[in-house]
């Protein structure tokens, strides 16, 4: 790149040494060219190359729009510098799309960059999550892509690869912690037992993502909307208004290690959103339904639920059975 961006310079300033003679000398014959146009938008585009890209980009596309069918270096050389400078000007649009929540556009930009670098990292990262967020916000159109982008991304890091900066992360275990997290989220509905894996490795990375009560909320979800309600199902079709038996007391029990998931995993929820004022509506949801889970399985009672919410933190987060 260094080398090329050297010639393509080197032909840069040949051809500015030669309109700037035609320019002056007024002279047509032996030059380049006598068009008082080129010269002057060539002139343009030199100027401002280095301190004021846009401009020199408009004149660059300028001088091309005229001047495309002379096919010589300079044309060649042009053509080349908006390629570079298209790319470039890519991967500094999709942050900012991505914060003004402009979803659409977000992934046209980055499906450019993907296609001129299949391997680059930051915009895996930043598609990926881009998908979390959209999602959330109730915009599910490119939640495959999205899924696809978190996925390569979290199986380059785990394989070693950096991207060209963390921002907006913190490092390699805060993306890699979002990265599960936003896989999580997007498969909770189809694939809610998939769900689990993700949310789980999530909460074993030291970032932000281990303090956030929607961690193990959704994690709640998709053991109740996965595993649970299968195993539950399944259980009242085999077993349910029958004698017991050996292997309705194992089905039973493998129902009830699935509520005790459930229950923990939503006292961590309430645990980590703390007092916040902002999460008292889902905290006091959230407590309703730990609390039925509770009941079923202290026979009716609610006690030590409170004390059993307080030390949640302090114990491991429990593996899926």
């Amino acid at each position: 790149m260094k080398l090329l961006n050297k010639r393509l310079m080197a032909g840069a300033f040949v051809l500015l040494s030669i309109f700037v003679t035609a320019a002056r000398d007024q002279v047509a014959v032996g030059q380049e060219t006598d068009d008082p146009v080129k010269i002057e938008i060539y002139k343009r585009f030199y100027e401002n190359r280095d301190n004021n890209k846009p401009v020199a980009y408009q004149a660059a596309r300028d001088y091309l729009a005229k001047y495309t069918k002379d096919k010589d270096q300079y044309v060649d050389y042009l053509q080349k510098w908006i390629l570079f400078y298209e790319r470039d000007d890519r991967k500094k649009q999709l942050p900012g799309l991505i914060s003004d929540k402009k979803w659409d556009e977000a992934y046209k930009v980055g499906s450019k960059i993907l296609t001129d670098e299949p391997d680059n990292l930051r915009a895996q990262i930043d598609l990926g999550y881009a998908g979390y967020l959209a999602a959330s916000a109730k915009n599910e159109t490119h939640n495959a892509e999205a899924l696809a982008y978190s996925r390569k991304a979290i199986q380059a890091l785990e394989a070693g690869k950096t991207p060209s900066e963390w921002v907006p992360f913190k490092g390699k275990d805060d993306t890699l912690a979002y990265l599960h997290y936003a896989v999580g989220f997007l498969t909770l509905k189809a694939t809610p037992d998939q769900a689990i894996d993700s949310f789980l490795k999530a909460a074993q990375y030291d970032s932000d993502i281990k303090k956030t009560a929607s961690t193990y909320y959704f994690l709640a979800v998709a053991y109740e909307s996965g595993p649970y309600k299968t195993q539950s199902a399944a259980f009242q079709t085999a077993f349910g208004g029958k004698p017991e038996t050996p292997e309705s007391k194992a089905a039973l029990e493998k129902v009830n290690v699935l509520i005790d998931r459930m229950i923990d995993a939503y006292a961590r929820a309430i645990a980590t959103a703390g007092t916040d004022p902002k999460t008292e509506a889902q905290r006091k949801e959230w407590l309703a339904h730990v609390t039925d889970y509770y009941k079923f399985r202290h026979e009716g009672s609610d006690a030590g639920l409170t004390e059993y919410i307080a030390a949640s933190l302090a114990r491991p987060l429990p593996p899926k059975p």
